[in-house]
């Protein structure tokens, strides 16, 4: 499954995701990143829905080297693009209005992908469940 992305400069591309309790959003796909991470808003959306649950903390290391305690949930459910529906899927939370990012963790799950730059495209070739079966599931 093909997932559009939009590069936003350096170096940068962004690919479209729903997590249902919460509007749509852009996610940075990022492969030097081991988890998803959103950030304080979307949590608090999230907790306003009873749809998020705390797992544990972790040691993140930053893409400055610096060295950052993490909290780790878990959500039910979200979608990337129009129709790629993934489940049971474990998300970092950062500080504030910081960028959403899709990291390895969800990556993984969909592999094997293929990330290509020209034209901006996210090829995915595990999506679990599709569209038809996100909308019963909102």
């Amino acid at each position: 499954m093909d997932i559009p992305m939009v590069h936003k400069g350096a170096n940068t591309f962004y690919v479209s995701g729903m997590i249902p309790g919460t509007t749509p959003a852009a996610f940075m796909v990022d492969t030097g990143s081991s988890y998803m991470t959103i950030n304080e808003d979307t949590l608090e959306a999230l907790r306003a829905t009873d749809r998020v649950e705390y797992r544990r903390n972790i040691i993140g290391v930053l893409a400055n080297g610096e060295e950052q305690r993490v909290a780790i949930y878990w959500i039910p459910k979200m979608l990337l693009g129009e129709r790629c529906l993934l489940t049971d899927v474990e998300v970092a939370v950062f500080p504030g209005k910081t960028r959403q990012i899709l990291g390895l963790n969800v990556l993984r799950r969909t592999s094997p992908f293929q990330f290509s730059v020209d034209p901006p495209s996210l090829r995915l070739s595990n999506c679990g469940q599709q569209l038809t079966q996100w909308e019963s599931a909102k």
